[in-house]
């Protein structure tokens, strides 16, 4: 029996070292818990192959219970066994692919090992591997997450369990039976139990290794952005790009970046450099054609790169368009010297930077845009942008990256949204409620993840969202009361956010339980332009003077405090359309 063990842990130890072989492949990876029919179809191929390897590398028992070590085992004799790693291969292929792949790997694992010899005694192999699939498949049921998987101690206990199924049905239907089960049984469950669990290890282990590459590359480009926002405030210019290239090659491991306006290279680092040379009209046929379609794009060799110069060592690229609003400005372009280094991974690095740069070059395109306007004033509002809510976002998702990616994702698209609402803002005078919603949503969702429990936000809504109002009304009330109504006070912060229509006005009142405004201060607000050690306690000024202006005296704020908490009314004019609602335009 020792004998035997030694020898089913060397066929095991084969099929492990296959397995940490197979695990080193990105494109196995990527196998891993999909749930689509291709990848099901991939991984049940790949596991009928490892389950019919178990079946020609296990060791032939005869019915004297001697064994016959043979290298390649292609047929047995009629009254022989086989003692084989089969099983390890049909229950991690049901762990890992699911019942359905499970059970199609035990079809296949069961028929060969019936080719191999005793198709009439063998017969109940068959049902016994399918079995032990679809087992494998329900035991496991956690498959939402990509990073998750069944730990080695339980990869262990189902391995018992899947052997001693096995055991059951060749004592029941074995023509020697118990005689047999008595002879292979320990060594067989405890070595294919201790193989799947050292299985689940390998690809445990590997896939943490991913998550930790992946929760690094996050942090990487938060850092980048933070680098890349001075410059791309400038505007998209030979300048900006050249140092934002360097930025992008420091922080990510493609082999080349470029950066083009609609004609010409504006900076490119990295391999091609010697051909891809800022200033000259751009080289390849993939970037024009990015720049007419407005449609990322994918090049898996260098004839999609379509580059001018036959020697050009790029063999892999991602080119996303760089837009502000529905115009594309420019292209931003990363390049693999080596195809098989294009993954997803990076396809969505690619499209998650573009869509930052973009909002960031928008950015300093309407802040430029609104020093030049005749009402420089409510443009320089409507453009600007909090750089210390900024950074402390960035800081907030950086913090939470490595332990909730998916909640850092979900914080970095709310922090585009702001930015693009931002956008919005800047080029309209007004825009519609559902607009405004979307901003001040992306604010607090960011503010309180920041300050996790510290406020009580609720909205009562009681109109359409396509009814207009100026931009960063709502923003800037519901701000300033998170800034300035509570003072150090940690919890039971409510704000009560209700919007309304009275007759032919909007009626907005934001109210909160805070602490009050001082009573020497409560005349000025909204009137001139106060001090404030938090800012530049301009915003309820600035958003007052805004009002009047566009609609009439009875637009101004309204302010009541006390020591019990602020409530600012707002009464607009209520329209759905530019120019339909006139009556109630000029009241």
């Amino acid at each position: 029996m020792i004998y035997l063990t030694i020898l089913m842990a060397e066929r095991v130890g084969l099929i492990i070292i296959l397995a940490f072989l197979l695990v080193s492949v990105p494109l196995f990876r990527r196998l891993l818990f999909n749930q689509t029919i291709s990848a099901k179809i991939q991984l049940t191929i790949l596991f009928s192959i490892f389950a019919i390897m178990a079946n020609m590398t296990g060791i032939e028992i005869d019915a004297n219970n001697q064994l016959h070590n043979k290298i390649i085992l292609t047929a047995i004799s009629t009254n022989d066994s086989i003692v084989n790693a089969r099983i390890l291969a049909v229950s991690v292929a049901g762990i890992i692919g699911g019942p359905w792949v499970g059970s199609l790997v035990g079809l296949v694992a069961g028929v060969h090992r019936i080719i191999q010899g005793a198709p009439l005694q063998g017969w109940f192999y068959v049902p016994s591997s399918v079995l032990i699939g679809a087992l494998s498949g329900f035991l496991y049921h956690d498959r939402k997450s990509y990073f998750k998987v069944m730990t080695p101690w339980h990869g262990f206990i189902v391995g018992i369990l899947m052997e001693s199924i096995q055991m059951l049905f060749i004592l029941l239907f074995s023509p020697t039976g118990w005689a047999l089960v008595k002879y292979i049984a320990l060594p067989m469950i405890l070595v294919n139990s201790l193989g799947t669990s050292i299985f689940l290890s390998i690809i445990s282990m590997y896939l943490h290794q991913e998550e930790e590459l992946r929760a690094m590359q996050t942090h990487s480009v938060l850092q980048l952005t933070n680098e890349t926002l001075p410059y791309f405030r400038q505007g998209l210019n030979k300048s900006s790009a050249q140092q934002v290239v360097k930025i992008i090659k420091k922080y990510t491991n493609f082999d080349a970046v470029s950066i083009t306006d609609r004609q010409r290279i504006l900076a490119h680092i990295g391999a091609g450099d010697d051909h891809h040379i800022p200033g000259n009209r751009l080289e390849t046929s993939l970037s024009s054609n990015v720049i007419k379609t407005g449609q990322i794009k994918i090049a898996n060799n260098s004839k999609m790169i379509g580059c001018i110069d036959p020697n050009c060592p790029l063999e892999a690229a991602i080119v996303a368009p760089l837009r502000i609003g529905n115009e594309v400005i420019g292209t931003l372009k990363m390049y693999y010297t080596d195809q098989w280094h294009l993954t997803p991974v990076e396809i969505q690095l690619a499209i998650g930077l573009c869509e930052i740069f973009a909002n960031q070059i928008a950015l300093g395109e309407a802040e430029v845009q609104a020093q030049l306007v005749r009402d420089a004033k409510i443009k320089a509002l409507q453009a600007q942008i909090n750089p210390h809510f900024f950074f402390n976002a960035i800081n907030t998702i950086s913090a939470i990256l490595r332990r909730d990616q998916e909640k850092a994702r979900e914080l970095l698209l709310q922090l585009s949204n702001y930015f693009r609402a931002n956008l919005i803002g800047a080029r309209e005078t007004e825009i519609t409620l559902g607009q405004e919603r979307t901003q001040v949503d992306a604010y607090l969702e960011l503010e309180q993840t920041r300050f996790p429990q510290k406020y009580n936000i609720t909205f009562d809504q009681q109109v359409e969202n396509d009814v207009y109002l100026p931009p960063f009304t709502i923003q800037v009330l519901v701000e300033n009361a998170l800034k300035h109504a509570f003072g150090a006070r940690r919890d039971h912060n409510n704000v009560q956010i209700t919007i309304k229509r009275l007759e032919a006005r909007l009626e907005i009142q934001v109210a909160d339980n805070g602490e009050g405004i001082a009573p020497e201060l409560l005349p000025k607000l909204g009137k001139e332009p106060l001090t404030s050690s938090k800012g530049s306690g301009n915003a309820l000024y600035n958003l007052n003077q805004r009002l009047i202006g566009l609609y009439d005296e009875h637009s101004a704020l309204q302010i009541i405090s006390s020591n019990k908490g602020t409530k600012i009314k707002i009464s607009l004019p209520y329209h759905i359309k530019e120019g339909a609602d006139n009556e109630s335009l000029n009241r």
